[in-house]
């Protein structure tokens, strides 16, 4: 009975009832789901900006003057990791795609209804914003030495700490369940998954390996079990598959963080919510894949692998900008897919299908991955004499 009182059972049960319920329920039913998933969502990007300046800022603070240098660390970290996977997947899809048979019929799905009624609930300020905002106001602080704006920026922490507790992981597998509930409704599971599934497997074990590339070197270098530290990443990974947003997994992805004994609390806290906005490995890995996948289905051929190199490269940079939203990745870098790859709408849109598809996993291996790179920061800290300063 305590296994079904978990979170990791609760988000199960969530998409296995969301799953059926599409299955069955009629378009008027699905009226009030979509309309309880939508403001559930809105409600939960509403607390993104919170949970982001309310971590990170306080954690510059306690970093001290190693802060701008920690920030640096974390950025080339997130950045080496997404152009890494990105060349994992170029030369995988070299090697397995032109031995692929794909066929591709993206088209027969039911539209979705329309929400009942719009209930906007906007943001204090961009996802983005606030990421800048809060890096600025933390490394300010450490930089003006103020004692006051510390000890508010760590009430402010607890405060969006409980928010976190008591409002958005209560109601996560209710939008998780609302989420399968219209995939399945829609025919995306039951009808579009098997066309794409021999090339989502292989993107999936994919993820796999650059997890265990991730933990391994950040077991290597921090000499800490990166395996202790995947062992929490339960219920983060399964909050990312049914939100398939960094940003909406970024309270579980905390909760699950703080539990590792192997993570320095205050970079769990600095460290989990930066990457969760700049750290894509798993999106750009599916992405690389995908593209080349697509070229090759519509237009004969694979790309040159200069232009994937370039794409690798850039697609890298654009990663980090990108929002940590449901196909964040693929929305920021269609200007490299159409620029660089040269793709027409008709790739662009069997693209933004086919990432729709597995961008749930992608999401989780991001989410999953973080908790590696902060692995590797705690290391950086302890390597070099960098303490966490009590304010």
């Amino acid at each position: 009975m305590k296994f079904f009182k978990s979170l990791p059972a609760r988000l199960l049960l969530a998409i296995i009832a969301g799953i059926l319920l599409g299955l069955v329920l009629p378009r008027g039913a699905m009226v009030v789901v979509v309309t309880a998933k939508y403001i559930m969502g809105q409600l939960i990007m509403f607390c993104v900006p919170l949970i982001i300046i309310g971590f990170i800022a306080p954690s510059i603070t306690k970093l001290g003057n190693s802060a701008t240098r920690m920030l640096t660390v974390a950025v080339i970290l997130a950045y080496a990791s997404s152009i890494l996977a990105a060349f994992l997947s170029a030369g995988a899809g070299f090697a397995i795609i032109p031995h692929l048979n794909i066929i591709t019929d993206p088209e027969g799905l039911r539209e979705l209804p329309a929400v009942a009624f719009q209930l906007d609930i906007p943001q204090i300020m961009p996802v983005m914003s606030a990421l800048v905002f809060s890096m600025l106001l933390g490394l300010a602080a450490v930089w003006t030495r103020a004692r006051v704006v510390f000890n508010l920026l760590t009430e402010f922490q607890d405060i969006v700490l409980e928010i976190v507790k008591k409002l958005i992981i209560p109601i996560l597998p209710f939008f998780i369940a609302s989420t399968f509930c219209g995939l399945a409704w829609e025919g995306s599971i039951t009808r579009q998954l098997p066309v794409f599934l021999a090339v989502i497997l292989i993107v999936m074990v994919g993820h796999y390996i650059w997890l265990a590339v991730l933990y391994g070197a950040a077991s290597v270098y921090s000499g800490r079990s990166g395996r202790e530290v995947v062992s929490h990443y339960g219920p983060a990974y399964l909050t990312a598959v049914g939100t398939m947003s960094s940003a909406a997994t970024l309270g579980v992805a905390l909760d699950c963080a703080r539990k590792s004994k192997n993570l320095r609390r205050d970079l769990v806290d600095f460290g989990i919510p930066l990457f969760a906005n700049i750290h894509l490995c798993g999106s750009v890995l599916t992405e690389v894949f995908f593209v080349m996948t697509i070229s090759k289905v519509l237009y004969g051929a694979l790309p040159s692998p200069g232009s994937m190199i370039l794409f690798c490269l850039l697609l890298g940079v654009f990663a980090i900008g990108a929002p940590g939203v449901p196909g964040g990745t693929v929305m920021a870098s269609l200007g490299l897919i159409t620029g660089v790859l040269g793709f027409d709408s008709d790739g662009t849109a069997l693209m933004l299908a086919i990432f729709a598809l597995q961008d749930s996993f992608g999401t989780a291996c991001n989410v999953t991955g973080d908790g590696a790179l902060t692995l590797i920061l705690t290391g950086y800290a302890e390597k070099h004499g960098i303490r966490e300063e009590k304010t």
